[in-house]
């Protein structure tokens, strides 16, 4: 009992111990996740105000302010409390004998850097691929996934905008496939992050990008934009999950872009009852009383 309660308060206590360090820059600068974010997020948001692709849309968009918090909550606040319950799964499930190197179907150490990092880059873009078509197509995960498609006008802040139980799902989900690798994270794995973060801050900026003929490979805006339509092609619960990667929605047939004007009504059909407050949308969807939407 004390290995979990250790597990327990060391997971919390590494978590604000590390945010609190990044936040006085006490930690190296291609770790230093807090203000890298910040960073990336004034960099893309530089590129809106300098190349709108809706024009009329405000650089203060509709819920800015809402989405620039979700920001900093899921990526910082939410980690710190979560984080000694991921600690103390790890201890439980090494006591049962379920470790990285059981599950291993393949060893990257002997790799090349380069090997390993895009090996590393392209399983977990899958495994969240695979987890945000989950969300769509499961009712009981769209509940908690609408508070991500509540968004009217899109812009960089709109990317960390969603349910703190997405964290629940993905992050063992993502562990999960690490632990195929033998558990194995390239010692420049902080690239994948950043990388991560900035393509998913401009897939929903205000910005017309489509990287040419690497839009088969990479996500993009106007690609984006799509999977946050408000009319969906009949019989689809969703098109275009990519997140950084578009390939998987090339490979599985669920790409949709049927016209490139970004003018397109956001949301879905019901929309209107999602709460607007922050700390309402923390409780959404889990009221038995709540009507399917």
């Amino acid at each position: 009992m004390n290995d979990y309660i250790t597990a327990l308060t060391d997971g919390f206590e590494g978590a604000a111990r590390w945010t609190w360090n990044s936040i006085l820059f006490d930690v190296p600068w291609y770790t230093n996740y807090f203000w890298g974010l910040i960073v990336i997020s004034i960099l893309v948001w530089i590129l809106e105000m300098t190349f709108p692709w809706r024009k009329e849309q405000s650089i203060f968009r509709k819920d800015f302010w809402l989405d620039a918090f979700y920001m900093f909550f899921n990526f910082f606040i939410f980690a710190i409390f979560i984080s000694g319950f991921y600690n103390l799964l790890e201890v439980a499930f090494t006591n049962l004998g379920v470790t990285s190197k059981s599950l291993a179907i393949v060893n990257p150490i002997s790799w090349p850097q380069w090997l390993q990092l895009l090996v590393f880059f392209i399983l977990l873009d899958f495994v969240q691929w695979f987890t945000h078509v989950c969300l769509h197509k499961f009712p009981v995960l769209w509940q908690f996934h609408k508070i991500h498609h509540s968004v009217k006008e899109m812009g960089f802040a709109a990317h960390l905008r969603y349910h703190w139980m997405e964290n629940i799902l993905y992050k063992p989900l993502k562990t999960l496939g690490v632990m195929f690798l033998g558990g194995f994270e390239p010692e420049q794995a902080y690239i994948v992050h950043f990388a991560a973060i900035a393509i998913g801050h401009l897939n929903h900026a205000n910005i017309k990008l489509t990287w040419g003929p690497l839009k088969y490979i990479l996500n993009n805006p106007v690609m984006h934009l799509y999977h946050h339509s408000y009319t969906l092609p009949e019989g689809r619960y969703g098109v275009n999950f990519g997140i950084s990667l578009s390939l998987w929605d090339y490979l599985f047939k669920t790409n949709y872009i049927p016209e490139q004007s970004g003018t397109i009504p956001l949301g879905f059909p019901g929309d209107e009852k999602i709460p607007k407050s922050f700390w309402k949308q923390l409780v959404y969807g889990f009221k038995s009383k709540q009507k399917k939407i």
